[in-house]
């Protein structure tokens, strides 16, 4: 279950960088607070994972899922670049994300 836990808070931390662009610095009432609940949601089913997950891998593969997620959204739906070496670098973390999970023992 901590795995299911882990891959939640990794989705809310996708969440409250996204709703971090849109409250352009603080400044738009919703997206803000959205950041905050994304945020609080985030932690808080990390911190659930942490109970059988180790700090280290559970830190890693939470702002790996964010980076990846945050990276493909941008891309996707922001018109971020999309270069061959963007590309490589964030299949090389979904790579170690994977890496991280098959080499735990939980």
């Amino acid at each position: 279950m901590s795995w299911i836990y882990l891959l939640i808070a990794g989705v809310f931390e996708i969440s409250f960088a996204l709703s971090l662009k849109y409250s352009e610095s603080f400044t738009r009432l919703w997206p803000t607070i959205g950041f905050i609940v994304f945020t609080i949601l985030s932690y808080f089913f990390l911190n659930k994972a942490l109970g059988t997950i180790p700090l280290g891998t559970a830190y890693a593969i939470w702002t790996g899922i964010g980076a990846c997620g945050i990276a493909v959204i941008g891309i996707i739906f922001l018109k971020e670049p999309a270069d061959f070496w963007r590309i490589f670098f964030i299949l090389t973390l979904i790579s170690s994300i994977i890496g991280l999970k098959l080499v735990s023992n939980n």
